[in-house]
C-alpha cells in the first residue's frame, strides 16, 4: 500500500511541471480559440469602428477603418473637423486640419509605425511568423490582481509588445509596447476591458492607453463595431493634390 501511494505520487509529481508548460504557440492558440477561433477571425474581411476619446472633461469623436491586407484609416473628429491618418499597405500619410494643415501630407517611416500595427486586422500575434516577427512566452506576472501569461512579441522591424493574458479566459487585459521613434524609445501601456461578441468575434470595448507607468490614460469607449462593410480602396489611397511629407513648412 504505502509504495502504492509513493508510486502515485511520483506520477503525480512528474505529471505536474507537464500540465502546467504551455508553449508559445500553445497559448496563442488559446487566446485565437477565446477570441471565436481563427475561422471567425479571418472571416473579417473589412472592419469599421466608431468611438468615443475622453482625457479628463476633453471628449472627441473617433472612427476607424479596417481592410485587408494591411489597410487601415482612422479619423479624429472634433467640432465639425477632422484629422485623417491612414496607410494602403505601402504608405502612410495624413490630413491635419488641426495644424491649419489642409492638404494630405506623407508620413515618415517612424510616424507610420502605429498605423502599420492598426492595419493588421487579425493583431501581431496571430501568424506571427508569417509576418517576420518572434513571440516567447516569458511566464506568468500579475495585472491588477489577475494572473496573466506573458508574451513577448518582437515585430520584423524591431519594435517590442508584451501581451497580458488572463490566465483563466486567456483574453488580453494589457499591452506594454517598446517603439523606436527618432532613435529614442517609446514606451506606452494600454489596458482592455469589456469583451462584447460581434459577428462571432470578442472585441475590447473599452481600453485605456498612455505613456508607461505615468498618470492621464486616453480613454476610448467603442460605440459600435462593424463587420464586412463595402469600404473603397480609395478610402486609405492619399487624395490626390499638393502632397507634402508631414513637419515640411510652406
Amino acid at each position: 500500500m504505502f509504495r502504492t501511494v509513493l508510486t502515485t505520487l511520483a506520477a503525480f509529481t512528474l505529471l505536474a511541471p507537464a500540465a502546467r508548460a504551455q508553449t508559445v504557440d500553445e497559448v496563442i492558440a488559446k487566446n485565437v480559440e477565446a477570441l471565436g477561433g481563427m475561422d471567425k477571425l479571418k472571416a473579417v474581411q473589412t472592419r469599421r469602428m466608431t468611438a468615443t476619446l475622453k482625457v479628463q472633461s476633453f471628449q472627441a469623436g473617433v472612427l476607424q477603418e479596417n481592410k485587408r491586407p494591411d489597410k487601415v484609416r482612422q479619423e479624429f473628429i472634433l467640432q465639425g473637423l477632422a484629422q485623417v491618418s491612414a496607410y494602403d499597405g505601402k504608405a502612410g500619410w495624413q490630413v491635419n486640419p488641426f495644424q491649419g494643415r489642409k492638404d494630405p501630407e506623407l508620413l515618415s517611416a517612424d510616424d507610420t509605425k502605429g498605423l502599420q500595427v492598426q492595419a493588421d486586422i487579425d493583431g501581431p500575434m496571430v501568424d506571427y511568423k508569417e509576418k517576420g516577427s518572434t513571440a516567447e512566452l516569458v511566464g506568468h506576472d500579475s495585472v491588477e490582481g489577475t494572473d496573466c501569461y506573458k508574451i513577448k512579441v518582437t515585430l520584423k522591424n524591431g519594435d517590442v509588445r508584451y501581451y497580458y493574458l488572463d490566465s483563466d479566459s486567456y483574453m488580453v487585459i494589457k499591452l506594454e509596447t517598446q517603439t523606436m521613434i527618432r532613435g529614442s524609445l517609446e514606451e506606452g501601456e494600454t489596458y482592455y476591458g469589456d469583451y462584447e461578441k460581434v459577428n462571432g468575434v470578442y472585441y475590447p470595448f473599452a481600453f485605456e492607453t498612455g505613456q508607461k507607468d505615468q498618470p492621464g490614460r486616453v480613454q476610448f469607449t467603442l460605440d459600435k463595431i462593424e463587420v464586412n462593410v463595402p469600404l473603397d480602396d480609395s478610402l486609405f489611397t492619399m487624395p490626390a493634390g499638393k502632397a507634402k511629407t508631414a513637419g515640411s513648412s510652406g
